[in-house]
């Protein structure tokens, strides 16, 4: 480490330590240095306050979370404990959401052994079946699974040490299952580390304790994070090494200058820790979209308007339809959003067996492939709408949501997606569309809505022809 190198902020923003005297952190650090890798500052004094021991050896932490941006080798500290729970013959169990990441973390784990010196068949042996990985340490008798987590996933098993990797994703069914593994230990841990959820992150139970951690509910529980209590602006350099401890070290602003993107909010969480109260900055806000919201299905008057688009990277295609009600409003419902590999016929079919009384397509990635299948289907030809009028779509979308014009039953998934968009300028004379707070959700949900609402809105009803005598 060149000394005029600036590192980044080496302790976290936010934690809570049980007071202690005595750690073994450092036999943890010896065994991973083994390997002839560093350990960096940060993670030696973290790794003080998760090892942390009271007068009868027993952990003052029975669980630790903690939360850091990505990159910055959160989970080495796993490592480092593991390493040292192989060593005293220990049973770790080593769960994650992905199969990918407990694999990768297999193979990580059976490196350092093998970086330490061991020879695998003479000093331990793997188990490499994918999502059921295995090690076992033979001179200490020290072993450790890797799965995917499931809600059923470690039932009557016993271990010592309990990790849950990528912790925004644990769910309550999760810990159900998995909670009582290390009730029969001597002296049990559990550890989690992940980062800030995103709105389609699954889990709960992370953010749970982080809160009741923080508020001083949790007995025998210690945190650790590093973060920002408010948003940043993206090119904020003093925010990067606020909350990147690994800045100086693997991290650099060369690195971090190259991920930026536009998406101020999924850089302040995947890179500045940090932690959102989700849909404050919508355009569409949770309490405006829920006065919308029917418990039941209204009185519907006419034919169904069908709003369908192609997602802007091509990868999916949505379908909504909207119909005016008895009331004189427009109620609008999402079909289903589906990958374009499925191709189109689900649309179709759809169209062939529905009253239909117009249809609109947006999207050049699959817009004219469908058209020309609805003609040779003998369909009646869609819409297609000019920039001018998906900019009036749009509009007519807010206005109908802020006049009450407009009902929908609360679809889960089309909620998400509304409460958590904001606008975005298209042309040139003060036009907008939508776009999604986060990249993985996608707002061809909500835009295939409300091209169903403009076609269903502007369609005035037909007159009855008056006779007179």
């Amino acid at each position: 480490m060149t000394a005029n190198v600036r590192l980044g902020n080496q302790y976290p923003t936010q934690s809570v330590i049980i007071p202690f005297t005595e750690s073994r952190s450092e036999e943890a650090i010896g065994f991973y240095e083994k390997t002839g890798l560093e350990s960096y500052e940060w993670q030696r004094e973290m790794l003080k306050g998760v090892m942390a021991v009271d007068d009868d050896g027993l952990w003052v932490h029975q669980k630790f979370g903690y939360s850091l941006p990505r990159r910055n080798g959160k989970t080495e500290i796993v490592y480092m404990l593991e390493l040292w729970a192989l060593e005293q013959g220990l049973s770790i169990l080593h769960t994650a959401h992905r199969i990918s990441t407990s694999h990768s973390s297999f193979e990580k784990l059976k490196k350092y052994l093998e970086d330490s010196g061991y020879v695998e068949g003479e000093d331990f042996n793997s188990i490499k079946a994918k999502g059921q990985e295995r090690l076992e340490l033979y001179h200490s008798g020290g072993v450790i699974q890797f799965r995917t987590r499931t809600s059923s996933g470690g039932l009557g098993e016993g271990f010592d040490f309990l990790v849950i990797d990528e912790a925004q994703e644990y769910t309550t069914e999760q810990e159900a299952a998995l909670k009582y593994t290390v009730t029969d230990s001597k002296n049990p841990m559990m550890v989690m580390t992940g980062t800030p959820p995103t709105p389609v992150s699954s889990g709960t139970v992370f953010t749970h304790f982080r809160e009741k951690t923080l508020f001083g509910q949790s007995k025998y529980a210690g945190w650790a994070e590093w973060s920002v209590d408010a948003e940043k602006d993206i090119n904020d350099v003093e925010a990067w090494y606020n909350s990147n401890p690994s800045m100086g070290y693997h991290l650099n602003e060369r690195k971090i200058e190259a991920e930026l993107g536009e998406d101020k909010l999924d850089h302040n969480i995947q890179r500045l820790g940090y932690w959102p109260k989700y849909n404050q900055k919508s355009a569409i806000s949770e309490s405006d979209w829920s006065a919308l919201k029917l418990n039941r299905l209204p009185v519907l008057q006419g034919k169904l308007f069908v709003g369908i688009k192609y997602g802007n990277d091509g990868a999916n295609v949505a379908m909504s339809v909207a119909v005016k009600t008895l009331s004189g409003k427009v109620f609008v419902e999402v079909i289903d959003a589906q990958s374009v590999r499925n191709g189109n016929q689900w649309i179709i079919n759809f169209l062939k067996t529905a009253d239909v009384a117009k249809v609109v397509i947006d999207g050049q990635s699959g817009q004219s492939i469908l058209v020309q299948e609805m003609k040779d289907f003998g369909l009646k030809a869609p819409i297609l709408p000019t920039v001018k009028e998906v900019i009036n779509a749009n509009s007519l979308w807010e206005q109908g949501i802020f006049q009450k014009s407009l009902a929908h039953m609360d679809q889960p998934s089309l909620t998400t997606v509304v409460t958590n968009s904001e606008k975005r300028n298209i042309g040139t004379s003060g036009g907008f569309g939508y776009k999604s707070q986060f990249d993985d959700m996608d707002i061809s949900l909500m835009d295939s809505a409300l091209l169903a609402h403009w076609a269903c809105a502007n369609t005035k009803p037909k007159k009855k022809q008056q006779v007179r005598y």
